[in-house]
């Protein structure tokens, strides 16, 4: 009954969003809307999905299996966040009759997120390891095997 009445407000809301859309913009900025989304689809499609498959594939057949999940995990949010990045990385849109816009040092920061990302997965990659060596030491097996 919570479902249905969730995806019932979830429709309506839907709705309500199309119709100030459409009420509200003109028919160039509705083309815009339409070609951006589209756009999306297709670079997601025929682009992003390939190489993170790519990416995948190579990475299951060159990483220990302890590093392989900590591995994808950082690869998605740094890919996922430098997606979203990719414009201020840009200083797309920065002008200069307004200084306040794009008034940070973005590369650092995207570094510094970087860093902790690679940070983050060595710890994971290394409480796996930890974990998989006590576990073969308590089955009375040596750690190196």
């Amino acid at each position: 009954m919570i479902r249905r009445l969730l995806g019932a407000l979830g429709i309506l809301l839907g709705l309500y969003g199309a119709w100030l859309l459409l009420s509200r913009q003109d028919l160039d900025q509705l083309v815009g809307a339409a070609t951006w989304l589209a756009g999306g689809v297709v670079v997601h499609d025929f682009l992003l999905a390939p190489v993170v498959l790519v990416v995948v594939a190579l990475g299951a057949r060159l990483l220990p299996a302890q590093v392989r999940a900590p591995a994808v995990v950082g690869l998605v949010v740094l890919g996922a966040t430098t997606l979203l990045a990719v414009p201020v990385l840009g200083r797309f849109g920065a002008r200069s009759d307004n200084a306040t816009l794009l008034d940070r040092d973005y590369t650092t920061g995207w570094l510094v997120l970087a860093a902790l990302v690679l940070v983050a997965v060595t710890v994971a990659w290394l409480v796996r390891w930890r974990t998989s060596r006590g576990e073969r030491s308590a089955r009375g097996l040596r750690p190196g095997r």
